[in-house]
């Protein structure tokens, strides 16, 4: 079979309601498809380009936070994570593995197209043609600035150079770290990341709270005491100035 692309792929064993959901997102002109199982999502990706998915955590036998590590050793591509289970400790468990948005069951056809549809587009702009980006600041010519110390941000392969080890960021990630480094000295509100960086204005604090996290296990010798990127309680974040 010839690669295609795909915008979204849905993994659910429910076969009706990924049925249901892929025929009115490719109504809509977003080119979806589905699969029902851990085994045939591995193989899917394989053999396909996909923009974001779409994953239930009851699989069978292996669960969708199974397949959700799985992926994220080798994809940065937005995880949404959707089902009926809606206790906090799936959420958490769901956002601290590597999901970016946690849906729960029933949901609405249109609001979870529009949370698609802004997903899938921060990500192919982000993918596909990151250049656009506003560069106000200095940068060598192998695409790297100093964050702090010996730690670098490489621009050009969306790595953090840490001691000399490069450090892979998800997509958001590195969209995330680079604002804060863009406005460094400045105090970031939740507002602006939400406009700015996830340009949803579906997603929770508590989303921005894990990404922010996850960055500083990154970026932190000690992510509890973060010297970098530390919170304002109550306002948002801020990135210290870095080493001149």
């Amino acid at each position: 079979m010839d690669s295609e692309s795909y915008k979204v792929l849905m993994i659910d064993d429910d076969e009706m309601i990924a049925t249901a959901t892929s025929e009115y997102f490719n109504m809509f002109g977003v080119k979806t498809s589905y699969v029902t199982s851990y085994a045939n999502a591995v193989a899917f990706l394989e053999k396909h380009d996909v923009s974001m998915l779409l994953l239930d955590i009851n699989l069978g036998e292996k669960s969708g936070f199974d397949l959700c590590r799985k992926i994220r050793e080798n994809y940065d591509l937005p995880i949404f994570f959707i089902s009926a289970r809606t206790s906090d400790d799936d959420v958490l468990i769901a956002l601290n593995i590597g999901g970016d948005d946690y849906i729960k069951k029933p949901y609405t056809l249109s609001v979870l197209l529009a949370k698609v549809k802004a997903a899938v587009l921060r990500y192919d702009r982000t993918r596909d043609n990151n250049t656009h980006a506003v560069r106000n600041y200095h940068q060598n010519e192998d695409g790297l600035v100093k964050l702090t110390g010996e730690l670098y941000l490489n621009t050009n392969i969306h790595k953090i150079i840490a001691d000399g080890r490069e450090i892979t960021l998800k997509a958001l990630e590195y969209k995330l770290l680079y604002y804060l480094y863009t406005n460094r000295g400045k105090i970031v509100s939740k507002d602006d990341l939400l406009k700015d960086v996830w340009e949803d204005e579906y997603i929770n604090e508590g989303t921005i709270a894990v990404h922010i996290r996850h960055l500083r296990e990154k970026t932190e010798a000690d992510p509890k005491e973060p010297r970098l990127i530390k919170t304002v309680w109550g306002v948002g974040y801020i990135m210290e100035e870095t080493a001149p």
